[in-house]
């Protein structure tokens, strides 16, 4: 004789009325034995906090600052995978500028004679187009460092400004190779039998400060773009060509100051003050001051002041930007 239980059926009374609608019922919430006050005590006691809120400015940079060894780590090992699987490897952080250079003085230094009117076109050419390019990657990876990292955004708890600051410290460590070439270029430039010598003076030990201050001018910046590009995709498509504008208007490969004089009167100094002290225009110039000895780029404390102080309004101003979208970032 088989019996229920050994035909594999479960044990208890199947036929017990209403015991197929206790199954489907949901089960009954869960209460939590604690108040509300009490849960906000053990937070505080532990220093926790709340997910997808934005913490007041000074907890934010304080949170942001402590990272830094993570920005570096993060930023460094960037720099270094980025070329890995390449067979020359990290030599492209110093080739792609070179070659990017060879092709503007080619172009606009020798066949179009663009530079006319310069002692040295190379030297002025390779500045620009080195130093820009450093400007130019940061606001491209800045408008991508939400964008590509919204995973690790929606699975840990950390301030968002770390993705758009490590980006910027990657490129800046492939930069420092790439100024070393810079400045043996300029050198040899002088080897020319058509160029100056330029030779090596005090001048160039303030080579390092510029660089920073355009570090720290291309980090704002690059808050600024994260923030527009993660609230607005489509945004990222059109940074190409405004940073082209930027490049043709910002005395990049050329004198932009030259066709001033082309200009109607009534607009000559506006256009002029513009071009000169804008901001990409400026921190060329105070290079170029530097590395060259050039009778139209003197020496310019004032030059350096603006340097100083597009610097600071654009990290400062970008960070706010920045802040302010933190609990939109990894959910528009």
């Amino acid at each position: 004789m088989t019996t229920d239980t050994a035909r594999g059926a479960p044990s208890g009374d199947r036929g017990t009325p209403g015991a197929k609608d206790d199954l489907l019922r949901p089960p009954e919430p869960i209460v939590p034995d604690t108040t509300s006050q009490e849960r906000l005590a053990l937070a505080t006691q532990f220093d926790l906090r709340q997910m997808g809120v934005r913490p007041p400015l000074k907890d934010y940079v304080r949170d942001v600052v402590s990272r830094w060894p993570f920005i570096r780590t993060l930023g460094t090992s960037t720099a270094y995978a980025k070329n890995q699987n390449n067979y020359l490897g990290q030599l492209w952080a110093v080739l792609n500028p070179t070659l990017n250079a060879i092709v503007y003085i080619l172009i606009f230094g020798i066949l179009l004679g663009t530079t006319r009117g310069l002692e040295n076109a190379i030297a002025f050419i390779v500045i620009g187009t080195f130093l820009f390019r450093f400007v130019e990657q940061s606001v491209h990876a800045g408008s991508r460092s939400i964008a590509q990292k919204t995973n690790l955004i929606r699975s840990m708890h950390f301030p968002r400004a770390v993705l758009p600051t490590a980006q910027v410290v990657s490129l800046l460590a492939t930069l420092v190779p790439a100024l070393l070439v810079m400045c043996v270029i300029v050198l040899l430039s002088g080897l020319l039998p058509a160029y100056p010598m330029i030779p090596i003076r005090w001048s160039w030990l303030l080579l390092p400060a510029i660089v920073a201050l355009l570090w720290i001018f291309n980090t704002g910046v690059a808050f600024m773009v994260a923030r527009a590009v993660a609230i607005t995709p489509d945004l990222d498509n059109v940074i190409g060509f405004i940073m082209r504008l930027v490049m043709y208007g910002s005395g990049v490969i050329f004198p932009v100051t030259h066709y001033v004089d082309r200009l109607p009167d009534a607009v000559q100094g506006i256009v002029g003050a513009i071009l000169e002290y804008q901001p990409i225009g400026v921190f060329l110039y105070v290079a170029r001051s530097i590395l060259t000895q050039e009778p139209e780029i003197p020496q310019d404390p004032w030059m350096w002041l603006w340097a100083a102080l597009w610097a600071i309004v654009a990290f400062v101003v970008g960070f706010i930007v920045f802040w302010r979208g933190e609990e939109r970032y990894g959910r528009d």
